[in-house]
C-alpha cells in the first residue's frame, strides 16, 4: 500500500533534483500524480529538468516547479519553501537531497565550508524551514535525508564529506525522535542511505555504469519501497554489497570504540586479518 504522503495532487519538493538520485526521486514523483517541486544550483540543468517532468507529469506543466536554490543559505530555502505553498499549497514530501563531494584534505581548509554549507546545513535548512509547517497541515506527511555510508563507517579518503554525512545521521536521527514524540504528529523523517549509485557525482568522467553500482531508477524504488514500510535507516545495497556486508562493516566500525582498536581499522594493516574474519562470519 502506497503511503497516504505519495498521493495524487500532493507536493513533492526535492533539493538537487536536477540530476542523479534527486532528479530519479522527482520522475517518480511525478509519474504518481503529485506536484513536483525541483530545486538546484545548475539552472541548466533545471531547464532540462523541467522539460522532462513535464512530460511525466500528469497535470503537465501546472504541476511543475523549478527553483534555483542555494540550500547553504537559509534564506534561499525560506524563500523556496514560501514559493511551493503560494504556489501548491500543502507540501506532503520533502526530500533533502542536495550534495557535493569536490574532494577534501584534512589539514587544507579546501572545499570544507562548502561541502558543509550544502550537505549538512542544506538539510538543516531544509528540515527546520519546512517542518513546521508540514506538521501543521495534520496529514501525513514525509522528511526524506539523503545520507551516505561514508557518514558511518567514514572510510579515510575524503573527511569534510565524511564529517557532513555523519552529521546528517545525527541530525536526522534527532528529527525523527522529536517528531515521534510530538502530539498528533504525522511527519516522520527517515535517513537514506544510498549505496554505490552511478550519477553525475560517482561518474568520475566514465560514461557507462559499472556493473557493480544501480541506477538511480533502482535506487529510488528501493527508498520508496522501505519508506512505505516504514524504515528509518534506509541502508541501499548495489550490485556489489549486499546488505549482509554493509552490516558487517557498520557493526566493525562501532567495535573500534567498544574493543578500544584503533580509528578506522578496517583500514588498519594490524586488523586487516581480523577484520576478514569478522566479515566472513556474516550470515
Amino acid at each position: 500500500m502506497a503511503h497516504p504522503a505519495l498521493s495524487p495532487d500532493h507536493t513533492a519538493v526535492v533539493t538537487g533534483g536536477a540530476s542523479g538520485i534527486g532528479l530519479a526521486a522527482a520522475l517518480r514523483f511525478a509519474d504518481l500524480g503529485m506536484n513536483v517541486c525541483v530545486a538546484d544550483a545548475d539552472e541548466a540543468r533545471l531547464r532540462e529538468t523541467r522539460a522532462r517532468l513535464t512530460a511525466v507529469a500528469k497535470g503537465g506543466e501546472a504541476a511543475i516547479m523549478t527553483v534555483k536554490v542555494d540550500v547553504s543559505r537559509r534564506n534561499d530555502v525560506i524563500d523556496l519553501e514560501q514559493a511551493v505553498r503560494t504556489r501548491f499549497g500543502a507540501v506532503d514530501v520533502l526530500m533533502n537531497n542536495a550534495g557535493i563531494q569536490p574532494g577534501s584534505r584534512m589539514l587544507a581548509d579546501d572545499n570544507w565550508q562548502r561541502i558543509l554549507g550544502v550537505n549538512l546545513w542544506g538539510i538543516i535548512h531544509g528540515s527546520q524551514v519546512f517542518a513546521p509547517n508540514m506538521i501543521a497541515q495534520g496529514r501525513p506527511a514525509l522528511i526524506i535525508n539523503t545520507g551516505s555510508k561514508q557518514g558511518i563507517t567514514t572510510p579515510p579518503g575524503d573527511p569534510a564529506y565524511n564529517v557532513s554525512k555523519a552529521g546528517v545521521k545525527a541530525f536526522t536521527e534527532a528529527l525523527q525522535h522529536e517528531l515521534r514524540n510530538m502530539a498528533d504528529c504525522k511527519v516522520t523523517a527517515h535517513l537514506f542511505i544510498p549505496g554505490f549509485v552511478f550519477t553525475p557525482l560517482t561518474a568520475n568522467g566514465r560514461l557507462e555504469k559499472p556493473a557493480a553500482a544501480w541506477t538511480p531508477e533502482q535506487t529510488v524504488d528501493f527508498m520508496l519501497e522501505r519508506v512505505q514500510a516504514g524504515d528509518f535507516y534506509v541502508l541501499c545495497p548495489d550490485n556489489d554489497v549486499p546488505r549482509a556486508l554493509d552490516e558487517r562493516r557498520i557493526l566493525w566500525a562501532a567495535g573500534d570504540i567498544v574493543e578500544n582498536r584503533p580509528p578506522l581499522s578496517r583500514w588498519h594493516a594490524d586488523h586487516a586479518e581480523a577484520f576478514a574474519a569478522f566479515v566472513k562470519k556474516s550470515p
